[in-house]
């Protein structure tokens, strides 16, 4: 089984689609995938599907969205190729006790191949491998093609679990961007950066990276407008002051002192964690 959540759902058995269109069962699929090889209680699906007032009928509707996406599979199974090991629906979909689990018999997930391109580049940000990084990185985040489960009904799981996955390709465009920077390519990210400060408006990290990099190619003036922008962001959103890191940074471009150093952050957040 093959499974893209990075974008729109898609699941598929030897290529054939098990993804459905009716917008309930197609959220049981998408927490399952999410969770791909493991159970996902009963619990957790009926708060998906229904919040805090499920219906008396929850488990036995949620039985029969599991037996629809059943069908789906045991219609994909029919594609296996001749030698492939005999399996039915139930064996891909498997009840267990207090939970169902979507067993994709070591088929791909996007998910895990982002964690471990994202881990592998971490890492060589770790040992000052800055090609390396920003190479995996860029891999990692080119499997994301819109914003995960972007065409699917999302309940309260979901709903935390897609904010949790956006928090990491956040924390991995960080550190890409970082170690872009570190390579010298200030003037390739001038574009990409003012784009992502357009859209998150009090993120730190992002406005501090974009404030290096047009310092570095000279534009002094308009990186201490982007600051001035994010702090009056700020204040207006959240009631907060720019933290000590980012005001650090505006001091040396203002005074046009030493070349400021930019310690992006790599858990994603809104605040800078310091400036050298």
């Amino acid at each position: 089984m093959d499974i893209e959540v990075l974008g729109a759902l898609a699941v598929r058995e030897h290529g054939a689609s098990v993804t459905p269109t009716a917008p309930k069962p197609r959220q049981v699929l998408a927490l399952l995938a999410l969770h791909a090889d493991q159970v996902v209680p009963l619990a957790a699906l009926v708060e998906e599907l229904w919040s805090e007032r499920p219906p008396r009928s929850a488990r036995t509707t949620l039985q029969t969205y599991v037996l629809q996406l059943r069908d789906l599979i045991s219609s994909a199974l029919e594609h296996a190729p001749e030698d492939a090991p005999p399996r039915t629906a139930k064996d891909v979909l498997v009840t267990t006790p207090g939970g169902y689990l979507l067993n994709t018999s070591g088929g791909s997930s996007d998910i895990r191949e982002f964690e471990r391109l994202a881990g592998t580049g971490y890492r060589a940000m770790d040992a000052g491998d800055f090609p390396g990084a920003a190479r995996q990185l860029r891999e990692a985040l080119d499997l994301w093609t819109g914003n995960a489960l972007a065409d699917v009904q999302t309940g309260p799981q979901l709903e935390m679990e897609t904010r949790r996955l956006e928090e990491t390709r956040l924390c991995a465009l960080d550190q890409r961007i970082e170690a872009d920077l570190r390579l010298g390519r200030h003037r390739e990210l001038l574009g990409e950066l003012t784009v992502l400060v357009r859209r998150y408006r009090t993120h730190e990290t992002l406005h501090g990276q974009l404030m290096l990099a047009l310092h570095r190619s000279g534009r002094r003036s308009e990186a201490l407008d982007v600051y001035q922008r994010l702090r009056t962001a700020l204040v207006r959103e959240l009631g907060l002051e720019p933290s000590a890191g980012l005001r650090r940074l505006q001091r040396s471009v203002l005074m046009a002192g030493p070349e400021p150093v930019l310690d992006a952050p790599r858990s994603g957040g809104e605040r800078l964690s310091g400036v050298g």
